[in-house]
């Protein structure tokens, strides 16, 4: 992997993380593909899926919502496997355990998928 892709996959997801934790909208928006897909699982330990799209995660933060989860803004980011156009991260931080897929489109990485729970408390 070149260190420019390195590079660009962990602004995108900085940008989102950071967007969030800063109630940052259009920081958020910059790194979130149009069809997102944010999935956790549900009550029902797994059998359904939560799923959030890109509209309203950006809704739910203009609203305020998450405006608590920056007060440790430690993130913890790896970048797993990239290949060629797609990429796989998992990001931990105080508040989520989150697993990422992003996708190299013509404005850049871009946030396509991810998969998340509350961080595990000690």
């Amino acid at each position: 992997m070149a260190e420019t892709d390195r590079r660009l996959i962990e602004a995108a997801v900085r940008d989102y993380f950071e967007g969030w934790f800063d109630g940052d909208v259009s920081r958020m928006d910059r790194a979130l593909h149009p069809n997102l897909a944010k999935r956790s699982p549900a009550a029902d330990r797994g059998a359904s899926l939560a799923i959030t799209t890109k509209e309203r995660m950006l809704e739910l933060r203009a609203a305020g919502k998450g405006a608590e989860d920056g007060q440790d803004r430690r993130l913890e980011i790896a970048i797993d496997d990239v290949a060629d156009d797609i990429a796989s991260v998992t990001v931990r931080s105080a508040v989520y355990h989150e697993y990422v897929h992003l996708v190299w489109t013509d404005d850049g990485w871009k946030i396509a998928n991810t998969l998340w729970r509350p961080a595990l408390t000690p």
